[in-house]
């Protein structure tokens, strides 16, 4: 009998095995959680969100001064405009307004991740930049979407499942006519780039080569090097940072984290 040959059952039984541990190996990496997370944000907008009023743009990717930055989904209306920066985690979350990283527990285990309220805030600069439009018409929405709890006080705009559908229809004071949101949308298609996986894959590029210490890099504001520094005293002595090779002339800053 030869042993080195495996039954046709057990066999059988690999064929199916294999793509099935393909499958839930994919479900648990970072970007599909990421891109089912939107997927959830976008299906509730369908559903519960007037598209007359409403009017969405998702996965913006927009040029920045210093490389690009990628918008989860963008709802322009009378009211003003939304920014959503979905999460899709579970466990317990913890965190503060001014915190710069926050932090998932998942039973004994604690992760940290970068405050997305500051993660968005980049989000918002940029669209005021496009749109040429002040803060105060640009809203930040932070939505968590997977099964997590919050464990320290939240701002308002820091949101769990389905809550931010109403927290955007709380505002109701009329900041745009329907002239005004229709041509801030037709900005916003003409300047963003397409929606791809190579818009994504370059995206990722930029971010990796932003905050590599090794990589050149010029300074937005003068066109001059910008070198690794290192704060010297304040809250954040010790953390690194982009700045301006001709400092004290141009003062530019830029961090070295991870920024979207």
């Amino acid at each position: 009998m030869n042993t080195s040959v495996i039954p046709p059952s057990l066999l059988n039984a690999l064929i199916w095995l294999l793509p099935l541990m393909l499958v839930l190996t994919l479900l648990q990496t970072r970007l599909f959680k990421g891109w089912f997370g939107e997927q959830l944000v976008r299906s509730l907008a369908h559903f519960q969100l007037d598209r007359q009023v409403y009017r969405r743009l998702h996965d913006v990717t927009l040029i920045t001064p210093d490389g690009t930055t990628q918008i989860d989904h963008v709802f322009v209306s009378p009211f003003g405009i939304f920014v959503l920066e979905t999460k899709n985690m579970s466990g317990w979350i913890f965190g503060g307004e001014k915190q710069a990283q926050w932090t998932q527990q998942i039973y004994k285990k604690r992760f940290q991740f970068q405050n997305p309220a500051h993660q968005n805030y980049k989000h918002l600069k940029a669209l005021q930049a496009v749109l040429g439009i002040g803060p105060e018409y640009v809203h930040s929405v932070i939505v968590f979407v997977g099964p997590s709890t919050f464990k320290t006080r939240m701002p308002a705009n820091v949101i769990r499942g389905r809550g931010w559908v109403r927290y955007i229809k709380s505002f109701q004071q009329t900041a745009f006519s329907e002239a005004q949101v229709t041509a801030m949308l037709d900005t916003l298609q003409a300047g963003r780039l397409a929606p791809t996986l190579a818009t994504r894959r370059e995206h990722v590029q930029r971010l990796k080569q932003r905050n590599d210490p090794s990589a050149s890099r010029q300074c937005p504001r003068c066109g001059s090097a910008l070198v690794v520094r290192t704060f010297k005293s304040g809250p954040r002595v010790g953390q690194q940072f982009w700045g301006c090779s001709t400092f004290p002339k141009c003062r530019t800053m830029q961090p070295i984290a991870p920024n979207n």
